[in-house]
C-alpha cells in the first residue's frame, strides 16, 4: 500500500480545483496548471478535498498511485506560492547577469554564455554571484536550474563552477610534493 497516496490533498485556500475524468486543474493566485493521471488511478473532488485511488491491486497502478497524488500537490502549491531554486557562482571572474530577458553567464569560458529563459520561468540576479530561478511548475524550475548548473559545474579541489545553494560539494586534497 502506498502510504503517501492514502493521504488526500487538501485544496489550499485561496486555490480553485476541479476535476474532469482523469484531468485536475488548479486555478490560484499565480496561475493555471493541469495534471493529467494516468488511467490506473482513479481522481476523484470531495468536499475540498482531492482522493487519489488505485483501481486494480496491480504493482504498475500502485506505483502511479503514490505518484500521481504528489503531482496533485505540486500544482496545488505551484498556482498557490510557486517554487524557486537557488544558485551560487564560486570562481574567480565567474559572475551573472540579466540582458533583456536571458541569463549572461561568464565562467571562464572564451566567450560569455547567453541562457535563453524560457516561457513561464523568472530568472533572477539580485547579486552578481546568485542567480534565483522561479515559476509554478516544480519540474520546469529544477529542470532550468540544472540546465544552468550544466554550463560549468562545480569542480571537487576549489569548489569552482555553479551549484544549488544547499548542496554541498565534497572536497578532495589536491597532489602532494
Amino acid at each position: 500500500m502506498s502510504r503517501i497516496g492514502k493521504k488526500p490533498v487538501q485544496v489550499p485556500a485561496g486555490v480553485t480545483a476541479s476535476v474532469d475524468g482523469q484531468k485536475v486543474t488548479a486555478k490560484g493566485p499565480k496561475g493555471e496548471l493541469f495534471f493529467v493521471a494516468n488511467d490506473e488511478v482513479s481522481v476523484k473532488l470531495e468536499d475540498n478535498t482531492v482522493v487519489v485511488q488505485p483501481l486494480n491491486e496491480t504493482k504498475d497502478a500502485r506505483a502511479k498511485w503514490g505518484m500521481s497524488r504528489t503531482m496533485i500537490e505540486n500544482i496545488f502549491k505551484g498556482v498557490k506560492d510557486g517554487y524557486e531554486r537557488k544558485l551560487e557562482i564560486n570562481g574567480v571572474g565567474y559572475r551573472a547577469s540579466m540582458q533583456g530577458k536571458n541569463l549572461q553567464l561568464a565562467l571562464g569560458f572564451s566567450h560569455d554564455v547567453i541562457y535563453q529563459t524560457p516561457e513561464g520561468i523568472t530568472i533572477a540576479v539580485p547579486k552578481p554571484t546568485e542567480i534565483v530561478v522561479s515559476g509554478i511548475n516544480k519540474q520546469q524550475v529544477g529542470q532550468v536550474a540544472a540546465e544552468i548548473r550544466e554550463y560549468r559545474g562545480p569542480e571537487p579541489y576549489k569548489g569552482k563552477g555553479v551549484k544549488y545553494a544547499e548542496e554541498r560539494i565534497v572536497r578532495k586534497e589536491g597532489k602532494k610534493k
